[in-house]
């Protein structure tokens, strides 16, 4: 017995004997979940009284806390060794993950900077091409490692990551990382003593790395509680000496701690520009710039004090904005300071289709599309007249034409959820483009079907899905899928490949992804309806996929399997509390689930121009109705779940996965297991090692593979025709 907030507790139990045992699909039987008694805590919301019984859960240093994930880990591995599937899952994973991959370029000098892990490592590292080899040519590329994680950290979770390059080519700027924390270090590669030099930014999050144009000093925006500041660092000298570029305050405001900025220098090195983000995602945003050729000038406005948002780039004395000002589905103007946008020339119009992003290269405008959440890329010149397509194959999502406006050659990648991202360089002379790399994969892309459907959500709105499976599939009910969404934060949820979605494709298995409002793949007013009081529309658009599958007979409730993470952990949540008979098997990850305490956690203030915040009476009704914590129904079915997170994430405190896990174990009836699976090394970002990846795939894929077979009831009453697993 142990004593918490005045309360006394059992921390962990087992239960077996004292309730009913669970019951996995495939055979899987384990005793009741570790008993975890309450220690109930009394808020009240503007005269509404809301107990939080698990409370104590929320500090994760406390002894009992790491004997409650102790105890729920060795829960979970009991499940996991005897899952039939896992080791298998391992050896079909190896060749999916384990294969070469790149980045796209950066051009310095005349020659590539990337990162590239090889097939077989657990990392990736930092490269130099010299010279253009394409991947096509007979000779290979000519590629010699800069930087190797491996080189100087034993733990295979230790990764890097390019930021910037140098103009001249010779020094490498970039992040080590541990695990999966959004924080990390910055560090400085010499190409001519071939050695990282002794400057080192100490661990914090940043947003904007990048070299002065004379190469002798390296810029930073770090981020913390308070908000950012953005640094110069000159090379050689003490941290200590770092100078304050731009502060809290400016243009008579103070910005805080959900004003976020990254920072920039235009690629003729004339103008240092700010992008101020007000919120995550920005509800406004402010742009300002300092001419570097005047020593002490002080900023001068873009824009400023508009709630829209709006991004810049600067070629040959003009500024070239994209901006959803009075344009929902976006536009470009060349803009003006110091006069309103209302004067701007219009280059690009908004259109029926959304404009996800624009780029200068070789002084091409390069627009991005998304026609129907497909990419699509257009070419004009500066002006805005038509100069062609780039052509993309299929559906899929392109990466926008990246590189600096006085480059010759642009890159762009193209990928989709059956096919692994190609990497082109293309001549924007001449529109020709060339391979840059392209990986190898025992995936046989030919083999399968990549199709948009279209359903009616609940008020009636036409939303689109992508389905992904093996060609000649069943459509009778009788196959697994797997759904997975996020909708949320105006982030578009184009087709992208992963190796554990491949896995789950080559099993027979179908995948759907629906594109939901709060998202932004129609423009900033599909985001909105899924925002503050209207997020209730991104489950309803998610339910409402739900039953279009069962219903079009891809899948039944039985083998109906979801995933989420972040964000789409808050919709797997809401998938438990209000419809668990839609679904068999739900994996949340890295989840929101106690939407009345998620802004005093973490990084949660910045969440608060998505969500609002239950601190105000206006947001805690909407809040309250589908926050998932709140929401969990005493002695109810609810499908088996694991809720998947770990010590190292930094964004979304690990606490909403601990307290869901202890009440939704103490309050389902339905003997589908529970269960937590938190690493110690694990986090929100990437940076884990390949093996890592593998394991926490496998296990992952192991869950809702084994929990989306036939029922043991229904394996029974099949017995005599041979049914498999």
């Amino acid at each position: 017995m142990r004593r918490v907030a005045g309360c006394f507790f059992v921390v962990v139990l087992s239960s077996a004997g004292l309730s009913q045992s669970i019951r996995g699909r495939d055979g899987i039987t384990l005793p009741a979940a570790p008993v975890v008694e309450p220690g109930p805590v009394v808020d009240d919301y503007f005269g509404t009284k809301v107990t939080d019984n698990y409370r104590w859960l929320e500090n994760a240093k406390s002894p009992e806390t790491r004997a409650f994930i102790d105890e729920e880990n060795a829960y979970t591995t009991r499940y996991l060794k005897q899952a039939r599937v896992r080791s298998q899952i391992v050896d079909d994973l190896d060749p999916l993950e384990h294969t070469t991959r790149w980045s796209i370029p950066m051009q310095r000098a005349g020659n590539y900077y990337f990162m590239k892990r090889l097939a077989g490592e657990e990392q990736g590292s930092i490269y130099v091409r010299r010279g253009w080899t394409g991947a096509a040519e007979k000779a290979g590329p000519k590629d010699e490692r800069l930087v190797d994680p491996a080189s100087f950290s034993r733990d295979k979770n230790t990764s890097v990551r390019l930021v910037d390059v140098s103009r001249d080519g010779l020094l490498v700027a970039y992040q080590v990382r541990q695990g999966g924390a959004d924080e990390s270090t910055i560090r400085v590669y010499s190409l001519t003593k071939k050695k990282a030099l002794e400057d080192e930014i100490p661990a914090g999050v940043y947003y904007s790395v990048f070299f002065s144009p004379d190469g002798k000093g390296l810029y930073y925006a770090r981020t913390d509680a308070k908000g950012t500041l953005l640094y110069l660092h000159t090379l050689g000298m003490r941290n200590s000496t770092d100078k304050l570029v731009f502060g809290r305050e400016f243009h008579g405001e103070l910005l805080g701690p959900i004003d976020l900025f990254n920072a920039e220098i235009t690629d003729d090195d004339r103008y240092l520009v700010i992008t101020i983000q007000r919120g995550v995602p920005p509800t406004r945003v402010d742009i300002c710039f300092r001419d570097l050729k005047k020593p002490g000038a002080p900023f001068d406005v873009l824009v400023w004090g508009l709630d829209s948002r709006f991004s810049a780039s600067y070629f040959k004395g003009s500024w070239y904005v994209k901006t959803d000002y009075s344009s929902p589905n976006y536009r470009i103007l060349r803009a003006d300071p110091g006069i309103m946008p209302e004067a701007w020339k219009t280059v690009i119009p908004e259109g029926k289709d959304l404009i996800e992003s624009f780029e200068i290269v070789g002084g091409k405008l390069y627009v991005k599309r998304l026609h129907d959440v497909k990419s699509e890329i257009s070419v004009y010149t500066v002006d805005g007249k038509p100069a062609g397509q780039v052509d993309l194959e299929g559906i899929g999502s392109a990466s926008n034409v990246t590189g600096r406006t006085i480059d010759r050659y642009g890159f762009f990648s193209m990928e989709s959820y059956i096919q692994p991202p190609t990497i082109y360089r293309i001549d924007t002379l001449t529109g020709k483009r060339e391979v840059f790399a392209e990986p190898k994969t025992a995936f046989k892309t030919a083999d399968y079907e990549l199709k948009q459907v279209f359903f009616k959500s609940a008020d009636g709105t036409q939303v689109p899905m992508f389905i992904a499976g093996k060609k000649g599939l069943k459509q009778d009910g009788s196959e697994r899928l797997l759904m997975t969404g996020y909708g949320g934060f105006n982030l578009s949820e184009t087709p992208a490949w992963s190796p554990a979605w491949a896995w789950w494709l080559e099993q027979g298995g179908w995948f759907a992804v629906p594109n939901l409002r709060g998202g932004g793949e129609y423009g900033q007013s599909w985001h909105e309806q899924g925002m503050f009081a209207k997020k209730q529309n991104v489950f309803d658009d998610w339910f409402a996929a739900a039953r279009y599958l069962i219903e079009q007979k891809y899948t039944s409730a039985e083998h109906f399997a979801i995933s989420g993470r972040s964000n789409g952990g808050l919709l797997m949540g809401a998938s438990i509390t209000q419809h668990p008979e839609l679904f068999s098997a739900v994996w949340c990850g890295y989840p929101l689930l106690d939407m009345l305490r998620y802004q005093k956690f973490e990084q949660g203030p910045h969440w608060t121009t998505e969500y609002g915040s239950a601190e105000k009476q206006k947001d805690f009704g909407w809040i309250y109705k589908y926050s998932p914590y709140q929401n969990v129904k005493p002695r109810a079915d609810y499908p088996a779940v694991m809720f998947f997170t770990g010590d190292s994430d930094t964004r979304v405190d690990p606490l909403h996965a601990r307290k869901m896990t202890a009440l939704l174990q103490a309050e389902s009836k339905s003997g589908r297991p529970v269960l937590l699976h938190y690493s110690t090394t694990g986090g929100h970002s990437a940076g884990v090692s390949v093996e890592q990846q593998i394991q926490d795939d496998a296990d992952q894929l192991t869950f809702l593979w084994t929990e989306t077979g036939s029922s043991s009831k229904a394996r029974q009453a099949r017995t005599a025709g041979g049914d498999q697993p």
